[in-house]
């Protein structure tokens, strides 16, 4: 087991050390490690994993039936931006139970809550809204291969109609939006998968903890890759089943990140 919870043991806990850590090298013992640590969280905690899953899978169901109802898909631009403004605040919420049980502290919710909406006054605002931009870029891209490879060709309903997928155009329209669409997604992981602990864990700014987390992610390419291809796999795979696996995976993720980011971060060391 990592030595996270002694090394932080003698520091208060409401107060952040200033500065970014220095980061270990990621092995991949240390995802296994991550992965063991946060199925603990969640068997000693689980109320709190259902609490912030829960507005996942609402805003997932709402979304569903909207666009299920009005045939339109332009909702999903609303996703783009109401997820990026969820997802880390809930995401903080299961880091600081993570915290709490490391240290021994107890699980307030009234404390809980409060520490993730005391985000906001924080740095972690700054990161959703540079997540949003990368959203809605890709959401401008997208729509731009779209009428590059598919906008001469006959008028046809995509939501029914999905033969004009299989032409030759259409493939290739496929092949490069996947690619595309990978890249940004490999962006965002890169910025975010250690900033956002980072954030909740220390005082430092969020251009400083993306570029931690981008050069942590670079420089541990092969497990870091592998990570993440976990955690897109099984989330879309909780997806399938009416969005209730997501009450398993978000928790377990979030527990899991936490981990990994104190497993890879030097306990008191900082950067600049």
């Amino acid at each position: 087991m990592h030595d996270a919870s002694q090394s932080g043991a003698g520091r208060n806990h409401e107060t952040p050390q200033l500065g970014a850590p220095q980061m270990r090298a990621v092995r991949f013992a240390m995802l296994r490690e991550a992965l063991a640590l946060a199925w603990a969280d969640m068997r000693r905690a689980p109320v709190f994993g259902v609490i912030f899953s829960s507005a996942y899978v609402l805003i997932g169901y709402l979304l569903a039936m909207i666009t299920w109802a009005t045939g339109q898909s332009y909702w999903l631009v609303f996703a783009a931006i109401g997820f990026p403004l969820i997802g880390p605040f809930a995401a903080v919420g299961l880091y600081e139970v993570s915290r709490r049980l490391e240290r021994g502290a107890p699980l307030d919710i009234y404390k809980i809550f409060g520490v993730v909406f005391g985000q906001s006054k924080r740095q972690l605002p700054s990161i959703c809204a540079v997540i949003i931009i990368v959203f809605l870029f890709w959401f401008f891209l997208a729509h731009m291969i779209f009428a590059l490879f598919l906008g001469l060709s006959t008028m046809t309903n995509i939501s029914s109609s999905y033969e004009v997928y299989f032409t030759a155009n259409g493939l290739t329209m496929l092949a490069v939006g996947t690619a595309v669409g990978g890249a940004f997604a490999l962006l965002l992981y890169s910025i975010t998968v250690f900033a956002l602990p980072l954030l909740l864990d220390r005082e430092v700014d969020f251009v400083t903890a993306m570029i931690v987390s981008f050069k942590t992610v670079t420089e541990n390419l092969l497990p870091m890759l592998v990570w993440g291809g976990f955690i897109a796999g099984a989330t879309f795979a909780a997806l399938l089943p009416w969005f209730l696996g997501l009450f398993i995976t978000l928790p377990l993720f979030g527990h899991a990140t936490w981990h990994l980011y104190r497993l890879t971060a030097v306990e008191g060391s900082t950067r600049g």
